[in-house]
């Protein structure tokens, strides 16, 4: 593969985030008077932009959403990120990434406070040349504007970039900037999904990722 800088999404591609958001979203539905008594129901929350899942799966008007989504915040910024963990291997992947001269990036429509403090708690922050989310106001939590915003800062060519996720929003905000993009089938979007938008690759596991973005790169000497 000819790409030099490889953007990844967090939620459901660097880490299995389904135990913080399901019980942040059951406690703002309660908050707003909507009993969710099952959180496998709710997994569907994992990915997009929260205020849009829950006016368009609950009928809130955009007030009533973004209010929702202060609830979700209260028990997520206190307990939520940290019910959370790195798929296994994911660690040694990015190793091996930095190893093989890849310079990557993390580009995720979570608010930057959030996935900065899930980086630093889970120690991936030192493998990413710098971290990209929205704000919690909502600027930059579509996917096309938050890469657009990430290569026009990183000054980053688009054909010299890979966009790793597994929602659609990933491939569709990669598309929409000229960037590569690949799915993966081990997160939260179906294959289904994922071949509906033509991703340029789909990756099976953490270990496809490794071989496939690596196998085949020299490690770059250190020192």
């Amino acid at each position: 593969m000819q790409w030099t800088h490889v953007l990844f999404d967090l939620d459901g591609t660097l880490t299995d985030p389904k135990v913080g958001i399901t019980r942040s979203i059951q406690y703002a539905l309660a908050q707003m008077g909507i009993h969710e008594p099952d959180p496998d129901t709710l997994v569907h929350f994992i990915g997009p932009p929260l205020h849009g899942v829950f006016m368009s799966e609950y009928g809130f008007d955009e007030a009533e959403a973004w209010q929702a989504v202060e609830h979700y915040r209260v028990r997520f910024r206190a307990e939520g990120l940290y019910e959370n963990v790195p798929y296994p291997g994911i660690h040694a992947l990015l190793q091996a990434l930095v190893e093989c001269g890849l310079k990557l990036y993390m580009a995720t429509s979570k608010p930057w406070v959030f996935a900065n403090e899930i980086s630093r708690h889970f120690d991936m922050t030192g493998y990413f040349q710098a971290i990209y989310g929205s704000e919690l106001d909502g600027v930059r939590t579509d996917k096309s504007e938050l890469i657009g915003h990430l290569l026009a800062i990183e000054g980053l060519r688009a054909e010299d970039c890979l966009m790793i996720g597994d929602r659609r929003h990933d491939l569709i905000g990669a598309r929409a900037n000229g960037v590569a993009a690949g799915g993966v089938l081990y997160g939260y979007g179906s294959r289904e999904e994922l071949e509906r938008e033509a991703p340029a690759y789909l990756f099976e596991s953490v270990a496809d990722l490794q071989m496939r973005l690596c196998g085949e790169r020299p490690a770059v000497q250190q020192g």
